[in-house]
């Protein structure tokens, strides 16, 4: 090492101190990796539960010590829980107002930022700040009067209040998806509108394109959002054929007992949806999350 250091120009002192700078840096990316997985395993640890009692019976899942790993596992109770309340139907119907309402988001908040972002008008400053203003209005304000509205409307008992209300937008993503449109360059929408291009075939052409990351997060937030809904379709559906899953998932529950190993089974499946879309548009969504809101 001396030999190396002195071909090298560099004296004792200065490889030493390299050395100790490399093993202080070598050091401290351990100790954040260690960190970082111990965070993970802590997130994961309620989902590695979940999925290890639903392969357990009811018994099984309340013994003392708890064990992780079932001692026969029970691939059974998947197929038993399917059985056990209309699940594939209430599945349906939350893919269906889900999808609806990705929809909605999508097309009324892309609009709605590109207008905010890219046009200019008088008092959009003023309107957008109003826009803003509303994330602090929490449901439990509006529920009542929206129901007041939706009861005169006739729409009580159907999917409507659930999924009209995404085609309005939503304050949140619409501020996502403005602070992404602000980075990219106006120069792109002034070269289209030179080459003869409207407001709108702009941005069909040239803007949507290249919001694609944050399109995907807004996907994904709103897809959970609606998914996951469960005081909505408390509120508003009155029949349990039109139920959605997080409502049939009370099934499970009686009078005199729960189906708990069931119940665990029906979880499981619940949260595959949004696992799989992450996975998939893992890196579009990250890019999307990562970027937004570099540029006020």
């Amino acid at each position: 090492m001396i030999v190396q250091g002195r071909a090298r120009g560099l004296s004792v002192p200065e490889t030493r101190t390299r050395r100790r700078r490399a093993l202080a840096q070598r050091a401290r990316s351990m100790l954040y990796h260690a960190t970082l997985i111990s965070i993970c395993a802590i997130v994961l640890l309620p989902l590695v539960w979940m999925l290890s009692s639903s392969l357990k019976s009811d018994n099984e899942i309340f013994i003392y010590p708890p064990h992780l790993i079932p001692a026969h596992p029970k691939w059974q109770n998947y197929a038993a829980a399917m059985q056990y309340i209309d699940f594939w139907r209430y599945f349906g119907n939350t893919m269906i107002v889900a999808g609806f309402s990705v929809a909605g988001t999508i097309f009324s908040c892309t609009l709605t930022a590109y207008s905010f972002a890219r046009l200019q008008w008088k008092g959009r400053n003023v309107v957008f700040a109003l826009c803003m203003a509303t994330l602090m209005l929490p449901f439990q304000v509006t529920m009542i009067p929206l129901y007041i509205i939706f009861r005169h409307l006739g729409w009580i008992g159907t999917y409507l209040p659930l999924i009209v209300p995404a085609y309005f937008g939503n304050a949140l993503y619409i501020f996502l998806l403005r602070q992404f449109l602000l980075t990219i360059p106006p120069e792109l929408s002034e070269a289209a509108s030179i080459d003869g291009a409207g407001a709108f075939g702009t941005f069909w052409r040239i803007v949507l394109p290249l919001i694609k990351p944050a399109l995907a997060a807004v996907t994904l937030f709103s897809f959970l959002d609606s998914w996951q809904d469960f005081l909505g379709p408390l509120i508003y559906l009155d029949n349990q054929a039109m139920f959605t899953l997080s409502l049939g998932l009370q099934g499970y529950f009686s009078l005199h007992q729960t189906a708990w190993a069931y119940l665990l089974c029906a979880s499981v499946i619940f949260t595959l949806p949004a696992i799989l879309i992450f996975l998939f548009a893992q890196k579009t969504f990250i890019q999307g999350i990562t970027l937004t809101g570099v540029k006020g």
